[in-house]
């Protein structure tokens, strides 16, 4: 495989539909302009036109657009195919595509070309996964941003600020007898300080943007019929669990995703945790403690009937000390008491019912709050985990920075690994091996 052979792909979703695209990627494709469209195509304009096979027969009829290099997604020559979206015809073109000389492309492979031919960044060209993939609309804007360079513009600001310390930095070391005036003079540490703190901002708003595009993963427990299967049904708006007065009735891991605010939230209610009756229901017991592993967030569910009892601090003894926890006492609707929000010694506290959806919208605003969720935010971009542990890399090289003021050396050297993690989220600094990480999880045809 080579970057400068053509490639060929059916781009839109498997299954039948109104129209259907094959793309279509490489040098020179003028030959495929000959061999598949029946007459001739003038760049960037849309050419109604049959697509032939090898005998001149029609094998469908679209419209052919045709863009010559550089100016394409890819930078190379593309030819788009949109004709009719059934799946025996599509196949029909990619298969003559593959008579004319083109290969089938691999996931994302068009979207590396346009990464290594330089009309994206690295950034960018993850974002266009991250839009297709975007589950709510706010995470569609988001990565729309991203796409537009949002993103990549403020660390390219991050990286400029930083390229002007470095060559600070480097001046000082080639004249050692004036180093520490040279780097007072011309307020080193200020300009180290005010870099710091943009750093700072460009965190702050990735890590809201990685809640857009990962979701928020939320666990119900509790002791048995507390109410974790209502209030599952109330905040997805239906009945997808079981509800009954039978303590245990809830055997299994159900999931279920919602949208609050624009955040993905994933919401799992467990079976009921207590000593198991049956084997069946100690297999659900030890799923809900590996769910409660790898939850970003804990919603401990008590009844508001009866109050903190022996096995609600039981269950708090036992859970792990990683993810938050927010209590919520359900069921007040049977008791003399209003929806709240409580702040005390044992935390965050939601006073609602299930049943009647009293307190709700407190625990939606809650259970936000509680991860760092900042409400009405605006001009997010979406973020990777990759690209958050590559700004904390940056923090840390900074603040180490900072520390070592006195000693050019290693202030140079700090800077110079800033810059390098920094670099590796627009691709500046980034390998092979993770490239191909990455455009792996593309879909085919993009």
């Amino acid at each position: 495989m080579t970057e400068s052979d053509i490639i060929a792909a059916i781009s839109t979703a498997p299954g039948r539909g109104g129209i259907g695209v094959v793309r279509i990627s490489g040098p020179r494709l003028e030959k495929f302009l000959s061999g598949i469209v029946s007459r001739p195509v003038p760049p960037r304009r849309a050419t109604l036109a049959d697509f032939i096979d090898a005998r001149g027969s029609a094998i469908d009829q679209g419209i052919a657009l045709y863009f010559p290099a550089p100016r394409s997604y890819t930078g190379e020559d593309v030819l788009e195919l949109h004709g009719h979206g059934g799946p025996v015809v599509l196949q029909l073109l990619l298969k003559r595509c593959l008579e004319l000389g083109a290969r089938p492309a691999q996931p994302g492979e068009f979207t590396r070309r346009a990464y290594l031919n330089d009309k994206i960044d690295l950034a960018q060209a993850e974002s266009v996964a991250d839009l297709i993939d975007a589950s709510t609309a706010e995470a569609a804007r988001s990565a729309v941003r991203s796409l537009q360079g949002a993103f990549s513009q403020r660390v390219d600001e991050l990286i400029q600020a930083l390229v002007g310390l470095r060559a600070l930095v480097e001046a000082a070391l080639d004249f050692p007898e004036e180093d520490v005036e040279l780097i007072e003079h011309a307020d080193g540490a200020g300009r180290l300080a005010n870099l710091q703190a943009k750093l700072r901002e460009v965190l702050s708003s990735s890590q809201q943007g990685s809640l857009l595009r990962e979701g928020l993963r939320v666990v119900l427990v509790g002791r048995p019929n507390v109410g974790k299967s209502s209030l599952l049904n109330r905040l997805a708006g239906e009945e997808l669990a079981i509800v009954t007065d039978i303590a245990g009735t809830t055997r299994d891991a159900i999931r279920q995703s919602v949208s609050i605010e624009g955040v993905p939230v994933h919401i799992i209610d467990t079976a009921g945790l207590r000593p198991p009756n049956d084997a069946v229901e100690k297999l659900g017991i030890a799923r809900t403690w590996t769910a409660i592993e790898h939850a970003d967030l804990v919603l401990l569910l008590l009844d508001a009937t009866q109050g903190e009892g022996a096995a609600d601090r039981e269950i708090m003894r036992d859970l792990p000390a990683g993810p938050p926890r927010l209590r919520v006492m359900n069921k007040i609707d049977l008791v003399p008491r209003g929806p709240a929000v409580e702040y005390g010694s044992s935390g965050c506290t939601v006073w609602l019912s299930a049943k009647t959806g009293e307190g709700v919208d407190l625990l939606q605003r809650a259970l936000l709050e509680s991860v760092g969720w900042q409400r009405g935010t605006e001009g997010l971009f979406m973020a990777r985990a990759r690209h958050l542990h590559a700004l904390q890399l940056a923090q840390r090289h900074l603040e180490q920075a900072s520390r070592e003021m006195g000693k050019l050396e290693i202030l140079a050297e700090e800077l110079r690994l800033c810059q390098q993690a920094l670099g590796s989220i627009t691709g500046e600094f980034t390998p092979d091996d993770l490239l191909g990480e990455i455009f792996e999880r593309f879909c085919i045809g993009k």
